[in-house]
């Protein structure tokens, strides 16, 4: 079993020996394994208040105290306790309490009470200030009575007194006040004080999630005749049961012990075998015993670039490098670089013009992967372009207007944890929406306004923009940065130039930039030759539908074709959606139109022979066949 010791428990061990006043704060709700052999057993999980009992008692503390403001003072560890810290303070205890409200002012109130305790040197004495947070309503407006309470606090970290025993040498009288914030108390409390540590407790570190699954509860996870059936293969293969662990030990990076303490219950009453082990992890976070990633159809994904190719014209690279961000993500080596296994299953960067199939690709990926393009969620920035607006994508905090409501972004991931996130043009949105993004790349979770942890480990995040394409002079005037005239090449370094002075230099957010790595993504200006082969699937998806539907078979004349490849051509600096455009104009609005005035709904057959640009608006002239 491993023998490391937290952060925290080594600080306490060396200030508590200095400093008469500790304030413990940050994951003080958590439970904690104790990490030594003493008067409760090495392994043992304990909330925090039963780990601290057991620490002082192991120190050589005579009197252990707790206290709250419900309770007043208590100590339901083990029996004796209260009635040595009645005897020691002149209290009556009664049915395991003694009684006393923390605003009093008199003798009987707690803090004379601890003052009593700690200013007397016969008898060790810790006094643990439970839920301290809870004390007053707020630090920032005390009354008089609650001002009086801390005063006699702080007065009693000066006067606490050593005390020297027989069996531990000499030991410091202590006031350990566990907050959930520092700022919870009134600040003039411990700031510029010179008897107070401050000691911060976060969740269990890598070291300690290794230690508890290298201990002997370990076997706890599973239900007895699973572990008794699976144990004899991993006694004889040990690497096999290490390399189970340190992927439980990577996926439960920001657990806190309570909540590892839930994966257990569920790990056992879910029957789960050693192997499966980690998909406890996967039932916890989102409710589903069967990820989506684990049971995809990897022909499909082999064949994945056709499906690309008949949906996305032209664009190559931007396909390929996809594919590999994806296959990265399938096969587990996303992230192998870093120390972070909670990660974004893939984040991708797409830049370039306008309507070169940035979305299309992101929605054919989806449908890809999930089997429905519905699976890419978008997000729109420019409408997270105030500074308040991270509210709305990740929930107001509590009192605000919207807080039920949740975020944009963490209600959709909550309640879609495998899909797309596409966040459309995203340098529109403010600086302090981009900071969030930091944590969700490097963590692959985020809280919401309502405290709940959301998970963007399942996820693909893919950003797109158009940065790159225009830069601004120094006059300050908007110029053309690429034009389709230039190589691809050229073009493509001249983009991710554009995006690094952006985010370096502009918007002076480097790390962004380095969280997506090599994943831009530049797609390229719609050419002539893939120009034609957009126009003519477009062409034939209207004149397939029309049969499909309405058994209308449409043919389009050569001439009437020269037309459209004519104006689609014109119109290129609008990318794909400019010849979606040109289509809609020239070829679906006057074939409505001829259809209707010809009360033509189904069965017949008709030729295009030629579009007429030049009428207002544009006009085809069709021949009707027999």
């Amino acid at each position: 079993m491993s023998d490391y010791i937290p952060k925290w428990h080594r600080e306490l061990g060396i200030f508590s020996k200095i400093k008469p006043l500790i304030i413990l704060e940050g994951n003080v709700l958590d439970s904690y394994q104790y990490p030594k052999d003493g008067s409760t057993p090495k392994g043992s999980i304990l909330r925090l208040p039963e780990y601290l009992h057991f620490y002082f008692k192991d120190m050589g503390y005579q009197n252990i105290i707790f206290y709250d403001s419900l309770r007043g003072f208590y100590n339901q560890c083990e029996e004796g306790y209260l009635e040595r810290y009645a005897n020691l303070t002149e209290s009556s205890a009664n049915q395991g309490f003694i009684k006393a409200d923390f605003k009093s002012g008199s003798n009987n109130g707690a803090s004379n009470i601890v003052r009593k305790a700690l200013s007397q040197n016969r008898e060790a004495t810790v006094v643990i200030m439970d839920f301290a947070s809870r004390y007053i309503t707020s630090p920032e407006n005390l009354d008089q009575s609650e001002v009086d309470s801390f005063t006699v606090l702080l007065q009693t970290s000066m006067d606490t007194k050593d005390v020297n025993t027989p069996d531990n040498g000499i030991l410091k009288n202590l006031l350990v006040l566990i907050a959930n914030k520092s700022n919870d108390i009134p600040a003039w409390f411990y700031l510029q004080n010179p008897n107070v540590k401050m000691i911060t407790l976060s969740a269990p570190s890598k070291e300690e999630r290794e230690a508890l699954v290298n201990s002997p509860n370990f076997q706890s996870f599973f239900a007895n005749d699973v572990y008794q059936e699976d144990s004899g293969y991993y006694n004889y293969h040990p690497d096999e049961l290490d390399k189970v662990k340190d992927r439980f030990v990577a996926l439960t990076e920001g657990f806190s012990f309570t909540e590892i303490n839930g994966l257990r219950r569920l790990c056992k009453n879910e029957r789960f075998r050693i192997k499966d082990f980690c998909d406890v992890v996967d039932l916890y976070k989102y409710g589903i015993r069967d990820n989506p990633w684990k049971n995809l159809d990897f022909e499909e994904i082999t064949n994945a670039k056709a499906d690309f190719e008949k949906r996305v014209k032209g664009q190559d690279y931007a396909i390929t490098k996809t594919l590999d961000v994806i296959k990265r993500a399938i096969t587990g080596m996303s992230g192998l670089q870093g120390s972070s296994h909670t990660r974004p299953k893939g984040v991708l960067f797409f830049a370039g013009p306008t309507g070169t199939g940035k979305t299309e690709t992101a929605k054919t990926l989806a449908e890809i992967l999930f089997g429905d393009e519905s699976c890419c969620k978008r997000f729109d920035m420019s409408e997270y372009s105030q500074s308040h607006s991270d509210q709305k994508l990740l929930g107001a905090p509590p009192g605000y207007v919207g807080y039920e409501a949740g975020g944009q972004l963490t209600n959709t991931v909550k309640n879609n944890p495998f899909s797309i996130l596409l966040f459309d043009e995203i340098e529109k949105a403010h600086p302090s929406v981009l900071d969030k993004f930091l944590q969700i790349l490097e963590d692959g979770r985020m809280t919401d306004g309502q405290g709940n942890t959301v998970y963007f480990t399942e996820t693909i995040i893919i950003f797109t923009s158009n940065l790159g394409i225009y830069t601004m002079n120094e006059n300050g005037q908007r110029e053309a940065n690429v034009t389709s005239a230039m190589p691809y090449q050229e073009m493509s370094v001249r983009v991710r130039e554009a995006i690094e002075d952006y985010f370096k230099l502009q918007l002076g957010r480097p790390e962004i930039l380095n969280r997506i790595g090599e994943n831009i993504v530049v797609f390229d200006y719609i050419r002539p030759e893939i120009a034609k082969l957009i126009l003519n699937a477009q062409v034939n998806r209207i004149v397939n539908n029309l049969s499909a539907e309405k058994h209308i078979q449409t043919t389009v004349a050569e001439k009437a074709m020269n037309v459209l490849t004519e104006q689609a051509l014109n119109n290129l600096q609008n990318g794909g959606r400019g010849i979606g455009n040109v289509v809609e104009n020239l070829l679906i609005n006057p074939l409505s139109r001829y259809l209707f005035d010809n009360q033509i709904f189904e069965n017949a057959n008709i030729t295009i022979d030629n579009i007429d640009v030049n009428a207002t608006p544009a006009s085809l002239n069709c021949t009707r066949n027999e």
